[in-house]
């Protein structure tokens, strides 16, 4: 996303903010009375020639440590059964305090760590019921005498951010009970997987930076369309043809309920009803609930009341890390969309929105919450890292809450991103973690267009390329070669750096993508702005006080739109099947070896697909290509932008009936 937010200056904002996010890995026995060094606690890029010198004293720094579960391969493999047709155990989850007293870290090791934590001065935030992390917080003079290590600012993807300049240690008792540690801002860089028409993905560009400028016109003035094809522009020559279809002004609850199928059971009355859709995000929406039912009154769908929306949120007061996060009001429009996509597809079924502090520990813990009580068996997360840009120890951590979810038959949906194979930011290719993860179901981007009637006119890979259109003396032309210079956003995808190929994905994902590794997306569904969906918000105005302003309607797209289709999906699947899916990727993999005809195989479209847009911002006219999403490529069969193929109800119910 290029939220509200980056109106402000977050690259300067983020040198003095708040810090960290969370490691995992194994450490060597301890050796008594001593101090042992804590391996990969020192992100790659917190190196000499990034150095921009050592973190103000002062500065605010959050910090997380990881304890190893007790079992981790026993872990592993409830996981596995669970969620693997043909197992004993298939479907079989078990409940949150029995994994908790099976697997999770012993009490006296959690006591032991905080003890030692607030010895040293710093302050406990969050110890989760499953005891697998400690997050604390206190300055970072403080952090870096805990650690025994200086913190330094580093220079890394055009910002700044804080992490040790050499390796922490910890007394050996106290590194015996710990399994990661992290006091980097890797974490800090999660941002929600949302994007808006006319805003980059380049982390480097300006927000609105394909808006941006004198207000001018080629005198295309492209109108949005309510349908496809409602509307068309006279453009340029491209592709073979002067007339193209514009842009899409944002597609209602109605069109998404057609073009995936759960229309009808809409109208009989199966909306998702006794099925829970849990959704985290940062920070919280002060006026979601509002919003959502004036937006749903405007579309005459079911209002959200006591019994179809719980809000699990922070109070603002306890909220950190803003400047480093996007501000509550980059979150707003996340949430938001979250919850009235989610809504718009499943009437009926409840949403459970759990809020973090921040968007690094504040995230783990609001999954914690979900886990460890079992509060959903679905949970949508709309949010991601820049590519795998974390030290392993942190995305260990991460994969054992998941693994907690697999083993309690939760699933666990994410964006696979908006910035394509990310090279544009991180200079090669790689895919967003966690959506990476062969323990999550990542879900990928489309370009859909809906009919009048209601049902798709075409759907392809999101990525768009944007070429400018100008005027000179009355005559319009490009300002690039076809499709242009200016990427819009494409979903995320392509092989891990860190994870091996998952068994599940033997024999489906072809081997020149794979290469042994775990390759993302697994599935995919409406992610383009341009062909996006419509929401009601109001917009807050003052991060400081959360004032917001009047109601307003916004085109939204990204994987964030994706991932709670999908999710919605399932709870209406789960609903008509009287199945808790759980950890869905096996099953999914297993339904396509048999039936790959049951998902939409999104293949690249036979001519190029191209739709006219006018800034609303600028008066700028474009020409946007759609299916050019950087390196990777649609494809017959599996593909690195739409995973399997696009969800529909008829697909996800053959996964919710097999067995």
């Amino acid at each position: 996303m290029i939220p509200r937010s980056r109106r402000r200056s977050i690259s300067a904002a983020i040198a003095g903010a708040a810090v960290v996010g969370t490691s995992l890995f194994m450490v060597a026995p301890a050796q008594a009375a001593a101090s042992d060094p804590v391996p990969n606690s020192v992100p790659a890029w917190a190196s000499a020639p990034n150095d921009a010198g050592a973190a103000p004293a002062d500065t605010s720094v959050e910090g997380e440590v990881y304890l190893p579960l007790r079992n981790e391969a026993g872990a592993t493999a409830l996981a596995t059964a669970v969620s693997t047709p043909g197992s004993p155990q298939y479907r079989r989850g078990i409940a949150p305090n029995v994994w908790i007293d099976r697997f999770a870290p012993t009490r006296q090791d959690v006591s032991q760590v905080v003890s030692y934590l607030q010895s040293k001065g710093l302050t406990i935030t969050a110890v989760p019921a499953s005891r697998q992390y400690v997050v604390f917080r206190g300055p970072a003079s403080v952090v870096a005498t805990t650690i025994n290590a200086p913190l330094h600012t580093y220079r890394h993807n055009g910002k700044k951010l804080i992490a040790p300049a050499s390796t922490p240690t910890l007394p050996a008792d106290i590194a015996s009970k710990v399994s990661g540690l992290s006091v980097d801002q890797a974490r800090l860089e999660t941002r929600p997987d949302l994007i808006q028409q006319g805003s980059s993905t380049n982390a480097s560009a300006p927000s609105q930076s394909l808006s941006s400028g004198a207000a001018t016109s080629s005198g295309i003035n492209a109108q949005c369309s309510t349908y496809d094809g409602q509307h068309t522009a006279t453009v340029p020559a491209a592709y073979g043809q002067t007339v193209v279809h514009t842009f899409n002004c944002g597609y209602i609850p109605s069109q998404l309920r057609s073009a995936y199928g759960v229309d009808t059971l809409a109208a009989h009355g199966v909306q998702g009803q006794g099925q829970t859709v849990a959704i985290i995000d940062a920070y919280a929406s002060p006026t979601i609930l509002q919003d959502a039912n004036t937006y749903a009154a405007s579309h005459g769908d079911p209002q959200l009341t006591n019994a179809t929306f719980q809000q699990i949120a922070p109070a603002p007061s306890s909220f950190t890390d803003e400047a480093a996060c996007q501000y509550p009001s980059g979150w707003q429009g996340e949430e938001t969309l979250d919850v009235e996509s989610a809504h718009a597809i499943a009437p009926g079924a409840r949403i459970l929105y759990v809020g973090g502090t921040n968007c690094g520990g504040g995230l783990d813990v609001a999954m914690s919450k979900i886990l460890d009580n079992k509060l959903a068996t679905i949970v949508s997360n709309s949010y991601g890292d820049v590519g795998e840009d974390l030290p392993i120890s942190s995305i260990q951590g991460e994969v054992n809450l998941q693994l907690q979810a697999a083993g309690e038959g939760i699933g666990l949906y994410f964006s696979s991103g908006d910035s394509g194979d990310e090279s544009l930011n991180l200079a090669t290719p790689q895919p967003d973690f966690p959506a990476s993860s062969p323990w999550v179901t990542a879900v990928g981007g489309t370009s859909m267009g809906i009919g009048a009637d209601g049902h798709k006119t075409f759907e392809t890979g999101w990525g768009d390329v944007l070429d400018r259109i100008v005027s000179t003396n009355g005559v319009e032309s490009y300002t690039a070669p076809l499709p242009g210079n200016l990427f819009g956003g494409g979903a995320g995808g392509g092989a891990s750096t860190y994870f091996a190929e998952p068994s599940y994905q033997y024999g489906v994902v072809p081997s020149s993508l794979s290469k042994g590794k775990r390759v993302s997306p697994d599935l995919a569904a409406l992610a383009d702005p341009y062909t996006g969906f419509s929401i009601g918000i109001r917009p807050i105005v003052d991060d400081a006080t959360l004032a917001s302003g009047g109601y307003v309607t916004e085109t939204y797209g990204g994987t964030s739109l994706a991932s709670p289709i999908t999710a919605a999906l399932m709870a209406i699947v789960q609903q008509t099947t009287s199945t808790q899916i759980g950890f869905a990727n096996p099953t999914l993999y297993a339904v396509d070896r048999v039936a790959p005809y049951a998902f939409n195989d999104v293949t690249a479209p036979a001519s190029p697909i191209a739709l006219a847009y006018t800034s609303a911002y600028s008066g700028h006219d474009y020409l946007v290509t759609l299916n050019q999403d950087e390196s990777l490529k649609n494809a017959p069969g599996y593909d690195d932008i739409t995973g399997l193929g696009s969800v529909s109800f008829a697909a996800l119910t053959s996964v919710g009936r097999h067995r």
